[in-house]
């Protein structure tokens, strides 16, 4: 059983303290909050994760295994999709490796919004968190 670090497990609690259309509201807060890339970064350079429903790319930047930066690409146009990388952004950004690789892989269910977003979509956010997992253990 693994673990969430403080910035994760602080997003699951926030979510797990709304309801229903409210829990929706709040990935759209978080869909608002998706940091810009940096302009060293380009989308053609990161990696696509075809599993997500709308257009996203991943980089993950082990260059300091202590502290694992993580950029996110996702049209304005997919809420939901930004919604998700945002809080993996907000919640395992700057954690160490181990860290990362420690978050359970089904740590979303916790944030309960199969009630208001469709099973498709929550596969998207696991297989980003899968994708950033692999490359960690690449890197390793």
């Amino acid at each position: 059983m693994g673990s969430l670090p403080e910035s994760l497990g602080d997003i699951v609690e926030d979510f797990r303290s709304v309801d229903g259309q409210d829990k929706l509201q709040l990935l759209l807060e978080f869909s608002r909050e998706l940091p810009s890339l940096p302009p060293e970064l380009e989308e053609a350079a990161m990696e696509p994760v075809p599993e997500c429903q709308s257009p996203l790319f991943l980089a993950v930047d082990t260059t300091d295994r202590g502290s694992v930066r993580l950029h996110f690409s996702a049209p304005p146009e997919a809420p939901t999709t930004r919604g998700f990388a945002s809080i993996l952004h907000q919640g395992l950004d700057g954690q160490s490796a181990d860290a990362i690789l420690d978050v359970p892989d089904d740590f979303y269910a916790d944030l309960g919004l199969s009630s208001v977003v469709s099973p498709l979509r929550l596969r998207g956010m696991s297989a980003m968190l899968a994708r950033i997992k692999r490359k960690l253990r690449e890197k390793m």
